[in-house]
C-alpha cells in the first residue's frame, strides 16, 4: 500500500440522425416545434424482448438511459400510440415514436485552479484529486470542476476517460487529443487499465481476499443513488484484498474489473461492510457497530473522516502513443493518514 507518491515510468458521444418524425405523431408529443427533437421507429426482431429504455438507447435516441426512463415515465414516448413503461418489453413491428425538448447544452468555462500534476506529455494527462472536486460540469455544478481547470491549463477540451466520485481523492487520466482518447477508452473498455483504491470498510473480514460480483444499477427510489439489483443493472466485478486488520474496520486494497458508477462504495455496504465515512451507503451509520467498546473509536474516526475513506492510489496503463507500460501511485490525502495512525495508535496500546 503506497505510503509516498512515486512517479515512475515502465512500462462516447455520438449525434444520432433520426429520419424526420410522421406527420401523424400525436400533436400530444409536440411540445414546440423549433425545438423539438424527434424520433420514431419500428421495432425489428432484432431487438426483441429489450426494455424499453434500452431499446432507446440502442436505436440513437441520444441521451442517457436514465434521461430515457425520464421520458418514458413522463409520457414523451409512446408505444404504438399509448404511454408506457421503462421495463416494457419490445415486440417486433411495435410503433415507437418520441417527441422531446433537448436538454440545453452546458457551456464549459475556462477557469484557473490549482493542479496536482502528476505526469503530462503532449498526448496525456495524470493528476491527483482533491476531496470536494467534480470532474465535469453538470446541471448544479457547471463551475470549479477539473475540465474547467484543465481547459484553462491546455488551451483544449480535455477528454475525460474515467471519473472518481465528488470527495473521492486520487489518481485520474485524461487525454489531450483524440488518438489517447481513443486508445485510453479501449484500454478501459476491455479492461486492462489498472485502477487500485485504499480504502478503510467498517468491521473485519472473514477472509483475506475476495471477489463481489453484483450487478449495481439506479436505486429504486433514490435515483441519484446506485444499488446492488438485477433491474436496469450492469455487471460489476470488484476485488478487494486485506491489507491490515484493526477489528474496528479494515485497511484494503482495493482492484476494480469494471468501474461503474459508485461501485466500490456500492459493494462494500452490500457485503456488509460499508466504507467508512461515506454519508451515501451506510459508513455514518451506527449500525456498523457490533461492539459496544468499538463505539468511542467509532465516533473518533468520523470526526477524522468526513467523507468516504477511499483513495485511487495506483493507476497504470499503455501509453496511448508509445504503447510503453506506465504506472503511477498516490500517497494517501492528509484525512486518510490521521485515520491510519489513529487506528495504528490503538492498535499499539492494545
Amino acid at each position: 500500500m503506497p505510503v509516498s507518491r512515486k512517479r515512475d515510468k515502465g512500462i462516447k458521444g455520438q449525434s444520432d440522425r433520426v429520419p424526420a418524425l410522421d406527420p401523424s405523431i400525436p400533436a400530444s408529443l409536440d411540445p414546440s416545434p423549433l425545438t423539438t427533437k424527434r424520433f420514431q421507429r419500428t421495432a425489428s426482431e432484432r431487438l426483441w424482448g429489450k426494455r424499453l429504455d434500452q431499446y432507446l438507447i440502442q436505436s440513437g435516441l441520444g441521451v442517457s438511459r436514465t434521461r430515457a426512463a425520464q421520458l418514458i415515465d413522463n409520457g414523451k414516448v409512446l408505444v404504438n400510440d399509448r404511454p408506457s413503461k421503462p421495463s416494457y418489453r419490445v415486440k417486433p413491428g411495435d410503433e415507437i415514436s418520441a417527441a422531446f425538448e433537448p436538454e440545453p447544452e452546458i457551456t464549459v468555462e475556462p477557469q484557473k485552479m490549482d493542479l496536482d500534476i502528476v505526469y503530462e506529455d503532449e498526448d496525456i494527462l495524470v493528476l491527483d484529486k482533491p476531496a470536494g472536486i467534480i470532474v465535469h460540469p453538470a446541471r448544479g455544478n457547471r463551475d470549479r470542476t477539473l475540465v474547467n481547470a484543465l481547459l484553462y491549463h491546455c488551451k483544449s477540451p480535455p477528454g475525460v476517460v474515467h471519473r472518481l466520485d465528488k470527495h473521492t481523492t486520487g489518481l485520474l487520466m485524461f487525454a489531450k487529443n483524440d488518438e489517447a482518447l481513443r486508445g485510453l477508452g479501449y484500454q478501459i473498455e476491455h479492461r486492462t487499465v489498472v485502477r487500485e483504491y485504499a480504502s478503510f470498510a467498517w468491521g473485519d473480514f472473514e477472509a483475506d481476499q475476495g471477489t463481489v460480483d453484483a450487478p449495481i444499477g439506479r436505486h429504486a427510489i433514490d435515483r441519484t443513488r446506485m444499488a446492488v439489483t438485477p433491474f436496469a443493472a450492469r455487471n460489476a466485478v470488484t476485488n478487494y484484498e486485506v491489507f491490515r486488520r484493526y477489528g474496528v474496520c479494515t485497511y484494503l486494497r482495493i482492484r476494480l474489473k469494471t468501474g461503474r458508477t459508485h461501485q466500490i462504495r456500492v459493494h462494500m455496504q452490500h457485503i456488509g461492510h460499508p466504507v467508512v465515512g461515506d454519508p451515501e451507503y451506510g459508513g455514518r451509520s451506527a449500525a456498523v457497530i457490533t461492539q459496544r467498546d468499538h463505539m468511542t473509536r467509532f465516533r473518533d474516526m468520523l470526526a477524522i473522516m468526513k467523507r468516504q475513506a477511499l483513495h485511487a492510489a495506483r493507476l497504470g496503463f499503455n501509453h496511448p502513443r508509445t504503447r510503453k507500460y506506465i504506472e503511477f501511485s498516490s500517497s494517501l490525502p492528509d484525512d486518510m493518514e490521521r485515520l491510519l495512525l489513529y487506528l495504528e495508535d490503538h492498535a499499539r496500546d492494545k
